[in-house]
């Protein structure tokens, strides 16, 4: 009798086979990427590789990741190496990658170069970014290896040329999977310190290997972000790599990078010495000028004879005086003359007949005016005593007079019978005086019926 198997025990008993297949366990693969969606940094990734006539699914863990240097992009050829195995609840089979580097260009040379194409689009290596370095700096910190020549070189070079300048050294390792972490973290250390004016990053030659950690994006974003102008000397002058293509100022070799930090002091103090005797010549020359202005100045004609500057002021002064006298003399003659023909047309006048006329139309407008003055009055008052007449007429005291009364009651006039009741005390106001009245009775006007 036949005896089926699960599918799982299948796969199981297929993935047994590959596992312990020696040929199988360590294989090298060339081919193309295909499929790949990079998953963020730290994951598993997962695509194929292919060739003209075949495809297979290829898995590279995220510690196996880590190793690799370059970026995989689909469409680029690789050479893996790995290890064959059975995904048992998918039953295909795949490549576990231990390493993979680019086919026909060194992984390192190619993440060289992909670093360098991200970080230039970004402008990190933009001349316009790049800061001055100071001409005459007290502390410079060097970031190197304890034990290399690049520290004595720039130690040597420094104390030659620039002895009062301080060298601060920041121990680093420059080579090795550790270097970039050491290089960004001694950066990072002389950025805290604040009173470092220059950095120097510098390395003796190598290997494009052994340079690699100065091509790190890490690196070169630490020195980009960097407050304090930075010297790279990275490996051998025919050596470039991305730190120098960032720094702010590049030396072909640490002793280079010494000498483009500091000035030679002798030459500075010849220079200090030549400029104090330009600038005393030039003083010199300067004071002998105006000197001989001052002496010019103090032997001139006006110096010597101060009453010369204002003579012509004198004579003009003298001018104008002698024309405001004649014009004066001219407007009092002028005006003497008006008033004599003034004084002959008044005493011609007749005054006293003209005063005579003027008198007599004032005094009849006087004596108009109080006529009418007395015929307005009378008018006026004539008015008045109409008014006051019929204001007297109008008077209650006048309808009192005749007989008649006013009539209150408590805090109200007395208008009808129903106004007051049996009992109540009544005010009287006579024309003569008041009477008080006790209301005993009540009797209403009996009403006219109409026919």
């Amino acid at each position: 009798m036949e005896q089926y198997l699960t599918v799982s025990q299948l796969t199981k008993y297929i993935s047994k086979k590959f596992e312990y297949d020696p040929y199988l366990e360590k294989v090298y693969l060339k081919g193309e990427i295909s499929n790949y969606n990079p998953r963020r940094r730290g994951m598993h990734q997962y695509f194929s590789l292919k060739d003209e006539s075949a495809i297979i699914s290829v898995v590279l863990f995220a510690g196996a990741a880590r190793r690799i240097k370059f970026n995989p992009e689909d469409g680029m050829s690789v050479m893996i190496s790995g290890r064959v195995s059975v995904y048992e609840r998918g039953g295909n089979y795949q490549l576990i990658i231990d390493s993979m580097q680019p086919d026909g260009i060194g992984a390192l040379y190619l993440a060289y170069e992909q670093t360098k194409e991200k970080l230039t689009k970004e402008g990190l290596f933009d001349e316009t970014l790049k800061q001055s370095i100071p001409k005459y700096p007290k502390r410079i910190g060097v970031i190197t290896s304890r034990s290399g020549a690049v520290i004595q070189d720039i130690l040597t070079t420094v104390k030659r040329r620039f002895p009062i300048a301080e060298i601060v050294l920041f121990p680093t390792v420059v080579q090795g999977e550790q270097s970039a972490d050491s290089i960004v973290l001694n950066i990072e250390k002389a950025e805290a310190k604040e009173d470092i004016d220059i950095i120097i990053i510098g390395r003796g030659g190598g290997s494009f290997e052994d340079l690699f950690s100065f091509n790190e994006e890490k690196v070169v974003r630490a020195i980009a972000n960097a407050k304090t102008p930075i010297i790279s000397s990275v490996g051998h002058e025919t050596d470039t790599t991305l730190t120098d293509l960032v720094a702010d100022l590049r030396a072909p070799t640490p002793t280079a990078a010494a000498e483009l930090a500091v000035p030679v002091l002798s030459e500075e103090i010849l220079k200090l010495e030549e400029y104090e005797q330009r600038l005393v010549r030039s003083f010199n020359a300067k004071l002998q000028y105006l000197t001989s202005q001052l002496t010019k100045a103090t032997n001139s004609v006006i110096f010597r004879q101060p009453e010369r500057l204002y003579d012509g002021y004198l004579q003009n002064v003298d001018q104008l005086e002698t024309k405001l006298l004649s014009e004066i003399e001219a407007y009092l003659k002028d005006n003497k003359q008006s008033i004599q023909l003034m004084e002959q047309r008044l005493k011609s006048f007749p005054l006293k007949s003209y005063i005579h006329e003027k008198k007599t139309i004032v005094d009849y407008s006087t004596q108009k005016l109080l006529q009418a003055l007395n015929t307005y009055l009378k008018e006026k008052n004539f008015r008045l005593n109409q008014s006051i007449q019929g204001l007297e007429h109008l008077s209650p005291l006048k309808i009192l007079a005749r007989g008649y009364a006013v009539v209150e009651s408590k805090d109200h006039l007395v208008h009808s019978v129903d106004d007051v009741n049996k009992g109540d005390v009544l005010n009287v106001q006579l024309n003569d005086g008041k009477i008080e009245a006790l209301v005993e009775n009540i009797s209403r006007k009996k009403e006219r019926l109409d026919d």
